[in-house]
């Protein structure tokens, strides 16, 4: 950490995010990738129902409920994944050490590429079914960008959590200790 005094906030947000109570959920590489892969399936899922909302005629109110229900096992995975990475995104760069810091780094620009990657196919999506169509099809356009909104918004966590290594075991330490390491 840098010598920059940790305020409240900081200390309480520390002191959550690395809070082992939870770490049976995110112990493994597989559970890990589960609670990604449950993350992803969640956000589709919210997204989908809600740019149906969004494009249905009628306005059908059941999107809305089903939204409103997906969003609590959406925020479990996400607190799953925060935990995994040890709030590695949530805390404020001074609360991070340096190897943390440089995770942080590492996960941001990969995430960036990603979603840079996913921005350009929207984009030459929407220009190819406006070329095939004769113009631009309005109606998707504002699903389709708040989709890729969500996505960049997301993509972060997503990385840090298929990023994370396992914690070391006692046995490892104890090998460790023995090799003089």
């Amino acid at each position: 950490m840098t010598t920059t005094r940790l305020t409240r906030y900081d200390r309480t947000m520390l002191r959550l995010m690395n809070d082992r109570r939870g770490a049976a959920w995110y112990a493994t590489a597989a559970r890990r990738r589960l609670a990604v892969a449950s993350h992803i399936t969640l956000t589709v899922a919210i997204g989908g129902l809600m740019a149906h909302f969004y494009l249905a005629e009628g306005e059908p109110l059941w999107p809305v409920a089903v939204t409103a229900a997906l969003m609590l096992p959406w925020m479990v995975a996400t607190g799953v994944i925060n935990g995994a990475t040890r709030g590695l995104l949530e805390l404020r760069e001074h609360a991070l050490d340096e190897r943390q810091s440089a995770e942080r780094s590492r996960v941001l620009a990969r995430s960036h590429r990603v979603t840079t990657l996913l921005l350009a196919t929207a984009v030459l999506a929407l220009l190819a079914a406006g070329l095939a169509d004769g113009d631009a099809p309005k109606a998707y356009a504002a699903p389709l960008l708040v989709a890729v909104l969500v996505t960049h918004w997301v993509m972060p966590l997503w990385v840090a959590g298929l990023r994370v290594q396992d914690e070391p075991t006692e046995d490892d330490v104890l090998e460790a200790e023995a090799l003089g390491r």
